[in-house]
């Protein structure tokens, strides 16, 4: 029997992911410690606030056990998720604000680029590169950031309007929004297949 899939429950949207993944048959189990990495096959960090999750990974003792964890199992960050796997901030010194990226993903990030709360939507997103079906799926974008950069290391696989909200280095997947907010479970589909 295989491992429980991780959920990253420190702070954030990880109910919604338990959801998501239960709908797709598979058992979740929540990571608050780092001992806990090592009784999950693959682990999602929610969305949230970044400055807070920050705080709380550093708290917990969570960035070098996370960092190892990613080098070895698939991750799924969403919208603040992909704020703390990015090697890079845009516009910001490392630590302004509090949050510290865990530099896993390849990527330049900007925190809360697309406005603020009011200026949330729903818009279709091509994942076409990600598992090779060319319908849209429908992302839901709150207070999310932006992929300013990507380096050579990581790929862009989920555009918007041929912008990247999306990004794959190895098994490890960053999101720009959040796809556990609609019924479509493709991109949870396609995250839980990178471990194989």
């Amino acid at each position: 029997m295989s491992l429980p899939v991780g959920l990253l429950a420190l702070q954030g949207d990880f109910e919604m992911h338990r959801q998501a993944l239960a709908d797709l048959g598979h058992e979740t189990r929540f990571v608050r410690r780092p001992a806990e990495l090592a009784e999950v096959s693959a682990l999602v960090i929610p969305g949230g606030e970044s400055t807070t999750l920050t705080r709380l990974v550093a708290r917990a003792g969570l960035a070098d056990p996370l960092r190892a964890f990613a080098s070895e199992r698939p991750v799924l960050g969403t919208c603040a998720g992909l704020i703390m796997l990015s090697s890079e901030l845009a516009g910001e010194k490392q630590g302004d604000f509090g949050v510290e990226p865990l530099g896993i993903l390849d990527c330049v990030v900007s925190r809360n680029a697309y406005g603020r709360q009011i200026d949330s939507f729903t818009a279709p997103v091509d994942a076409t590169a990600l598992d090779g079906d060319s319908a849209p799926v429908r992302a839901v974008f709150i207070r999310a950031p932006r992929i300013m950069a990507v380096g050579a290391g990581a790929q862009v696989v989920v555009t918007h309007e041929g912008e990247p909200v999306g990004v794959r280095q190895g098994a490890v997947l960053g999101l720009t929004f959040h796809p556990e907010l609609t019924s479509d479970r493709r991109l949870h589909r396609a995250f839980l297949e990178l471990g194989g």
